[in-house]
């Protein structure tokens, strides 16, 4: 039995760049009232997705030494896209973060981190009872 098999990598992964991305709304959310600042956003759902492409739908093949593999990848390179938010509410001081939107965002965030880590707890339970089972 793998304990580094691909959904643990996947859940680690996620729990890091949620983490992440909880930082960065935290930052836009203390930067509201900051003349100028622009929203910044993180997205590493994609890269994730090209990353756990288990059917291989989503890499190109590589039949030379010389082509880039610019699909799957792997977790090793796994890389979240960060970006100032382009959602078109600016204040009259050039501020560009909406706060109500970024609390939304942050809930929602901390949904999806509190499912990866129960998971991720999950998982491990499982490989901890097929070790200690008697067969």
């Amino acid at each position: 039995m793998n304990i580094d098999d691909k959904t643990t990598q996947a859940l680690a992964a996620s729990l890091k760049y949620r983490q992440m991305r909880q930082e960065l709304i935290a930052s836009n959310i203390a930067n509201a009232e900051t003349p100028g600042y622009k929203a910044k956003k993180l997205d590493f759902e994609d890269a994730l997705a090209r990353a756990l492409d288990t059917d291989e739908q989503q890499t190109l093949k590589t039949t030379d030494s010389k082509h880039f593999n610019v699909g799957g990848g792997g977790f090793n390179n796994l890389q979240p896209e960060i970006y100032e938010e382009s959602n078109g509410i600016v204040s009259p001081d050039g501020n560009t973060v909406d706060r109500d939107a970024e609390m939304a965002e942050m809930a929602e965030n901390k949904i999806m981190y509190d499912a990866s880590v129960s998971l991720l707890n999950k998982k491990l339970a499982l490989m901890k009872y097929a070790v200690g089972s008697d067969r």
